[in-house]
């Protein structure tokens, strides 16, 4: 017959518990849980449930080619271009050529104006509220 453990002062060791209820999570890990925990909850309106699905990896890939295409030019390009454009056209006035705008606050002026032919967002945005208007 198996006599039981005494797990007093001078006795066994007591069992290994699971404590991990009991830990002090990071930040990013609780708010991760408690997001997780209220879109299980709750509905989520459609308007906003339309930004849960991204791009696939060939579709991302040749959004990225489109954009770079239009990235904005750095200062030495900007400097030959307007002599190049000088020198060509002494009297014409010339167009500045199209680039992406980027910047939460000015994407957010340009489609207020409707000015705003494309809007990407990046699927890591959180809150989706800062994005959505």
């Amino acid at each position: 017959k198996k006599c039981p453990r005494n797990f007093r002062i001078g006795g066994d060791i007591q069992p290994k518990r699971n404590l991990t209820r009991f830990v002090k999570w990071p930040k990013y890990i609780r708010i991760q849980r408690q997001k997780r925990v209220l879109f299980k909850r709750l509905k989520v309106p459609p308007t906003i449930n339309q930004f849960t699905q991204t791009l696939q990896k060939n579709q991302a890939a040749n959004l990225i080619k489109l954009l770079a295409k239009y990235s904005p030019e750095n200062r030495q390009e900007k400097k030959l271009r307007l002599k190049s454009e000088a020198e060509a056209a002494k009297d014409k006035k010339t167009e500045k050529p199209i680039h992406l705008k980027f910047g939460l606050n000015h994407v957010t002026t340009l489609v207020e104006e409707e000015k705003a032919k494309l809007v990407v967002i990046a699927h890591d945005v959180d809150p989706v509220e800062l994005v959505i208007f």
